[in-house]
């Protein structure tokens, strides 16, 4: 071997050896990583079921959701971290680039520590997080890692947090949810209980080729717009008359045609209370008024879209 390689070699050991003891194990589902004392970092997904948190030594430990931001797909834990030091955050303008050397660190199933080392080989992308919302600005790499792997830490060569691993297949790699100074903002939040509150319809929605397709199978006028294909009963969109088959294309002044449209024209509903739905009802236009739950606290609102 190289002069070259044993220094990239031993490097990746001492940052994988020096960050062991911050990767932790949540559930059976996933990993985590320590970013403060008592505050473990996760994916928002990995808590289907308990929150326990297995450590370096083996040791387990009840963790509780201080705040989850469900459609960013990021979770922080509250759970005693003994002596688990925390990781350290890539300041701004840290962030890797393309072709930098990332190392993705694990624990799944509370296991021993898995290393996977690649290459970032992309920038700025987008996914679908567990509400089908689009998640912005990832990181794709090739560092490879075994199931139970989201929710662990990606680091650069000097140790330091440049991303969440999600676990989610990019185009040439694996997918992380990028780390510096915006995610580190909206971490402390959720460690201090402040979960993003986001207005939810109560839908489940076909996506506008499917809409399209089934308006011309019936014969009527191709539009774009969200096809409602079923609606909770007792849930928002359901009290305000909203049916089976109608074509969500409008709130109040916002035209929508994706998921992503929907998304952002409901942001700060859940503050404001109410919004207007413009929907095609066959060949007509309807306007539905759609009053949500009061903001009495700060968890998410009721529904799937």
């Amino acid at each position: 071997m190289s002069a070259a390689l044993t220094d990239i070699s031993e490097g990746i050991s001492r940052v994988a050896t020096a960050a062991s003891a911050s990767v932790v194990a949540v559930g059976r589902a996933g990993s985590g990583v320590v970013v403060g004392e008592d505050v473990v970092l996760t994916n928002a997904h990995n808590l289907r079921g308990a929150a326990t948190v297995t450590f370096a030594d083996g040791h387990t430990a009840e963790g509780r959701v201080s705040g989850a931001d469900i459609d960013g797909d990021l979770a922080v834990l509250a759970v005693p971290t003994g002596g688990a030091p925390a990781v350290e955050w890539a300041g701004a303008g840290d962030g890797p680039g393309l072709g930098a050397l990332v190392i993705a660190l694990a624990r799944p199933r509370g296991g021993a520590l898995r290393v996977g080392v690649g290459f970032v080989s992309g920038t700025g992308l987008g996914f679908q997080g567990p509400e089908g919302r689009t998640i912005g600005g990832a990181l794709e790499h090739s560092a490879q890692l075994p199931h139970g792997s989201s929710g662990g830490p990606l680091l650069d060569a000097e140790g330091r947090l440049v991303g969440v691993n999600t676990h989610r297949p990019g185009d040439g790699g694996y997918l992380a949810i990028p780390a510096g100074p915006e995610l580190k903002a909206r971490v402390d939040a959720l460690a201090q209980g402040h979960s993003p509150r986001r207005a939810r319809l109560g839908v489940a929605l076909a996506p506008p080729k499917v809409a399209r397709h089934l308006r011309r199978a019936v014969g009527l006028p191709e539009r774009d717009g969200l096809l409602v294909h079923d609606i909770a009963a007792d849930g928002p969109a359901g009290r305000s008359g909203l049916r089976r088959g109608d074509l969500i294309v409008g709130v109040d002044e916002t035209t929508v045609a994706t998921v992503d449209d929907l998304a952002q024209a409901l942001d700060g509903a859940a503050e404001r209370g109410t919004v207007r739905l413009v929907v095609v009802r066959g060949v007509e236009e309807v306007l539905l008024d759609v009053s949500f739950a009061p903001a009495g606290g700060d968890g998410p609102e009721e529904g799937t879209a």
